[in-house]
């Protein structure tokens, strides 16, 4: 591959802390509970703040996610673990992509149902959303957590990026949506503390691949498979 296409993949990777920047961001600030303070969770959602942090928190980190994801799984494709890394990388964007369904409902939908209950509208809060919905909300959480596992045993047994970063990485993806939003949902029905520190992971943990992989221009897409194990 030519050298200046393995530098633009290089320079892809550092989607990832930007993306788990992004998503510490958005998680901060847990919403109130819709049923038992309503208008707490109007002035909420309704207002500009919920707005900007889920286009740029929420989706924006969708976004970059599908970016880093695809330049990492580009970077592992010659290393150790290759094909489990394409797998991964397979499966976390598509959990990625289903995630920006749920996220411009939410940043959306959401923003304007609050705002019509705060002029006024309180018939309002009788909307609910069709089944389906919980059905791609499971199922791309589901996607998402069992791709960035998979996406940190890739780098762990790759070869080609510290081991280190691969474990943090899987850290990172259980903190946030197993013991964030999983649990979030079936207990406080927001976001958990939880969900910001894995986001913290994420940018250490990108931070450290994509530092890495521009050191080392002969491992990853190019040499990998002839590289020895990093501790």
């Amino acid at each position: 591959m030519p050298e200046r296409h393995t530098n633009w993949i290089r320079i892809g990777l550092f989607a990832l802390p930007i993306s788990g920047a992004l998503l510490a961001w958005s998680s901060l600030d847990p919403q109130p509970n819709q049923n038992k303070n309503p208008e707490a969770w109007a002035r909420f959602v309704g207002s500009t703040y919920y707005l900007l942090t889920h286009v740029f928190g929420s989706v924006g980190s969708a976004l970059l996610a599908i970016f880093g994801v695809m330049a990492l799984g580009a970077y592992l494709a010659k290393s150790r673990a290759g094909r489990l890394g394409l797998v991964a990388m397979v499966v976390t964007v598509l959990g990625q992509a289903l995630s920006l369904v749920i996220g411009g409902v939410s940043t959306f939908a959401l923003n304007a149902i609050g705002r019509a209950y705060l002029s006024g509208t309180k018939d309002v809060m009788q909307l609910e959303f069709s089944s389906a919905m919980s059905v791609l909300f499971a199922l791309a959480i589901l996607l998402l957590i069992v791709g960035n596992v998979l996406l940190g045993v890739a780098v762990w047994r790759s070869g080609a990026l510290p081991k280190w970063t691969g474990t943090i990485w899987v850290a990172s993806a259980l903190m946030f949506y197993v013991l964030g939003a999983v649990l979030g949902m079936a207990t406080t029905g927001s976001s958990l503390p939880t969900q910001p520190v894995g986001g913290l992971l994420m940018v250490i943990s990108g931070v450290w691949i994509a530092w890495s992989a521009l050191r080392q221009p002969s491992v990853g897409i190019v040499g990998a498979a002839a590289q020895p194990g990093m501790q």
